[in-house]
């Protein structure tokens, strides 16, 4: 039999030199394995192994705990009542918790619409990210709502059909003229919104459009048995101008007529539902930084173990269709499905597309920004163009031509200038 793998150690310390006692050196020899290493040396390895990847889990679980104790108690959200910044309107929240009003900041719509009861007001700053569900449940509750600048088919929905966007673009400071006791404590305002039109006789119209009349900046009507206050230009409410003109007593009174306020600000994870909770509303604060934290960890480990692949290899393609050639076959498509609608929104987006990029509009610009651009670029009037960009669909051939031929000369007008 072959000797074992294990070699004890000796069980008496060796002496080292003839001294005394108290002059000898006593040594104990590690315990060694059949493969040449001992305990120590194999711990060591192991160690050296971890110790890359754990100090990386100690140090991203260090920074994910100071982003959470260090995470300051405001935001950067527009119009958020914990916004400090000019965008934001934290000055208007604390006035208002100041004279006595609950303001209750919330961030889906469930939860707005969970909270708005009767006897209360709903603010809705900005509604560009709601669904048409969202719309519908905002509308059944029986709390005061305030729409800041809110887009034209929801305004239509939320005032049962008495208020619409007029498209008119801001004079100047402009006085209340009307009966509205919230509108006549202001005294006058300065807008750059698009101005509001009445479409009932029910509306309390204000704030009127030197060059439109029949447009103001404000609008106030019973619908449903609730007040509902629209408002065209969400700035006044904000820091930066909440001290300009008479935007404080206006804010004030139309927020602070309840003691209680629902401060509603739409976010891009806003789900809805019955719940009153997103995706990203049931998860803790921290949940966000670390699962960063955990994603960058993923990453450096998947290219510390990861193995390098080859260059990109490219293939050519069998056929190459020329651009034209697609355009036709789409345009037959469209022609051999009598699909005029699909192809005259193809051809308004292609139009608003390159003239908004003409003019050097943002890609985010919405259909008011665009109409309007377009609309001093040419001279023409933001009626006009706001039929040829977003009118009715043609119903014939001869409807979808002479679309095109409109589209054609309005586009090389803003080339002109």
């Amino acid at each position: 039999m072959s000797a074992p793998a294990t070699v004890p150690p000796p069980t008496q310390p060796h002496e080292r030199g003839t001294g005394s006692a108290s002059e000898r050196v006593t040594t104990t020899a590690p315990t060694v394995v059949g493969d040449g290493t001992s305990a120590r040396s194999r711990a060591r390895s192991r160690w050296r192994r971890v110790v890359w990847p754990l100090a990386v889990l100690v140090t991203l679980a260090l920074v994910a705990v100071l982003i959470v104790v260090l995470r300051p108690a405001t935001s950067t959200t527009p119009l958020a009542p914990d916004n400090p910044e000019g965008a934001g309107s934290r000055a208007l929240a604390q006035i208002l918790a100041d004279q006595g009003v609950d303001v209750r900041y919330v961030r889906t719509s469930g939860q707005a619409v969970a909270a708005a009861r009767e006897g209360t007001t709903l603010l809705l700053a900005g509604s560009y990210l709601l669904m048409d569900e969202q719309v519908e449940d905002l509308a059944s509750t029986e709390a005061d709502l305030v729409l800041l600048e809110a887009e034209s088919w929801h305004i239509h929905e939320l005032t049962d059909g008495a208020v619409d966007l007029g498209y008119a673009t801001g004079t100047g400071e402009v006085d209340a003229s009307c009966d509205d006791p919230d509108a006549q404590a202001a005294g006058s305002i300065d807008s750059d919104g698009y101005g509001l039109t009445a479409l009932s006789p029910d509306v309390e119209l204000c704030f009127l459009n030197g060059d439109t009349p029949l447009t103001g900046a404000y609008a106030s009507v019973e619908a449903d048995g609730r007040r509902v206050v629209v408002i065209d230009d969400s700035t006044l409410f904000m820091n930066a101008r909440l001290a300009e003109d008479g935007n404080a007593a206006l804010a004030l009174r139309t927020l602070g007529r309840h003691d209680s306020l629902v401060w509603y600000v739409p976010s891009i994870n806003d789900l809805g539902g019955e719940a009153g909770t997103s995706a990203g509303a049931v998860l803790p604060a921290w949940a966000g930084p670390v699962s960063l934290q955990l994603l960058v960890l993923a990453l450096a480990l998947a290219l510390w173990q990861g193995r390098a692949l080859g260059r990109v290899v490219t293939e050519p393609l069998p056929v190459t269709v020329r651009a034209v050639e697609a355009t036709l076959g789409r345009g037959r498509l469209y022609r051999r499905a009598r699909s005029r609608g699909h192809a005259a929104a193809a051809l308004r987006a292609g139009m608003a597309r390159r003239g908004a990029a003409r003019l050097g509009l943002p890609r985010s610009a919405g259909a008011p920004e665009v109409i309007d651009g377009l609309a001093r670029a040419t001279g023409r009037s933001t009626e006009q163009v706001a039929h040829l960009l977003y009118g009715p669909p043609p119903t014939d051939d001869d409807g979808l031509l002479a679309l095109a031929r409109q589209l054609d000369e309005l586009e090389s007008e803003v080339h002109r200038t």
